[in-house]
């Protein structure tokens, strides 16, 4: 084989479980999801960022770990949201991160990124459904205060 004709890829793999028969109908729904597979020792420890896929129903496609920071940060590339999405033929995603601190109150960071996904959401006509913020026992969702 010529390797010179090979294009590096992101691969992603499909295994059919439960979640594909899990639909989200809000953002409740949303946080409920994601706590119960969150790591509960992390939590409140380092902030993750995590993606919703969903199909047009709003069925979970599945839930793909994009990044671990430290206490207070973490590296959001929308690149990588959006080869992952398009790679999974996501017409929907959920943006999900926790704030360790235990503060659901979005940071102007937050808020940023949230605006440059969507963006680039639309241009692919791929809808940024919603942003939650998470701790062990609360959240906030973009979509439900109108940010999105």
């Amino acid at each position: 084989m010529n390797t010179i004709n090979n294009v590096a890829e992101i691969q992603v793999s499909y295994y059919p479980s439960i979640l594909n028969n899990f639909q989200i109908n809000d953002s409740k729904s949303s946080f409920e999801l994601l706590l119960e597979g969150w790591c509960k020792k992390t939590l409140e420890m380092q902030e993750e960022v995590k993606i919703l896929l969903l199909n047009r129903s709003n069925k979970v496609l599945g839930v793909y770990p994009l990044a671990k920071g430290g206490l207070n940060s973490c590296e959001v590339d929308i690149r990588i949201i959006l080869s992952v999405a398009l790679k999974t033929l996501s017409t929907g995603i959920i943006l999900i991160h926790n704030h360790p601190s235990g503060n659901t109150k979005p940071s102007k960071a937050d808020l940023a990124i949230t605006e440059r996904l969507k963006s680039a959401c639309d241009i692919m006509n791929i809808v940024l459904l919603d942003h939650l913020i998470i701790t062990k026992s609360d959240y906030y969702s973009f979509a439900d205060e109108g940010l999105l």
